[in-house]
């Protein structure tokens, strides 16, 4: 348990916006690599990862989290933004961030309200948070456009907000848990059987980087694979059976019900 807490601590540390996350399957590949597992990348960008020649099985989850894009610079120098999935705003209004500029630079800011004090808006409290009505606003000193256009910023860079992450009495609370906390259970399961296992098991592991964008698992699966598990958050909520405490097993989503043997089979185990 320790192994995969530290694990998904360090993969949560790294941004990865959908679209951006070039550096945690670096740095993924890198921790197979090391131990002996083969990998390589899909030409969608997914990382595939196997030692046996034909891998009947594959065991999916998805790295990319949800995220924001600088839309515009403002006139007094901060920025507007659109959303990377289906960010809920109410949930990260007061959150810092991070903007990634094309040529690498980092800068830090805070997604707001516009116009956030009550002090001198009192309808602050009403106000809908969505995109038109907020803001990030940058950790430097700028004014204007032409300040903010000075650091390197532009719009189409990526802006990452913090995970947040704590390990409390056997609990870990974070951003993001959607799917690095099953991207984490991945690598550690395939760490713990080892390279010389993984040659005899028909299995491979698909690290997917654009889930939350609905297309993630589209393509790019060994020619060999009969069935495909996919590991990702469990619901839970109002009207579901999920529990924090427990897997939750689904049987169906918006789009339709699962396969039903599979799904017997699971809840058989």
């Amino acid at each position: 348990m320790e192994k995969a807490v530290e694990i998904l601590r360090e993969i949560l540390e790294i941004p990865s916006p959908t679209g951006y996350t070039k550096e945690v399957l670096a740095h993924i590949e890198k921790r197979l690599n090391d131990a002996g597992i083969k990998t390589r990348y899909t030409n969608k960008g997914a990382l595939l990862a196997y030692n046996h020649p034909e891998p009947e099985l594959i065991i999916a989850g998805h790295v990319d989290t949800l995220g924001a894009m600088v839309k515009e610079i403002l006139p007094n120098g901060h920025l507007s933004f659109t959303r990377v999935g289906g960010l809920l705003l109410p949930a990260f209004e007061g959150e810092y961030c991070t903007i990634i500029t094309r040529s690498g630079k980092r800068y830090r800011g805070t997604l707001l309200l516009k116009n956030p004090s009550v002090h001198v808006n009192r309808e602050a409290g009403k106000k809908e948070r969505k995109e038109e009505n907020m803001y990030i606003r940058l950790d430097a000193e700028v004014e204007k456009k032409e300040d903010t256009e000075k650091l390197g910023i532009r719009p189409g860079d990526f802006i990452a907000f913090d995970p947040k992450f704590e390990y409390v009495n056997g609990f870990v609370k974070a951003h993001f848990l959607d799917d690095k906390a099953s991207v984490a259970v991945m690598i550690d399961l395939m760490l713990d059987l080892g390279a010389e296992t993984l040659e005899k098991l028909p299995v491979a592991f698909f690290f997917s980087p654009y889930e939350e964008v609905g297309h993630g698992g589209s393509a790019g699966y060994p020619q060999t694979i009969r069935e495909l598990l996919v590991v990702d958050m469990g619901v839970v909520g109002d009207g579901v059976a999920g529990k924090e405490t427990a897997v939750s097993i689904a049987a169906k989503d918006s789009s339709g019900p699962y396969d039903y043997e599979m799904t017997t089979k699971l809840i058989e185990l």
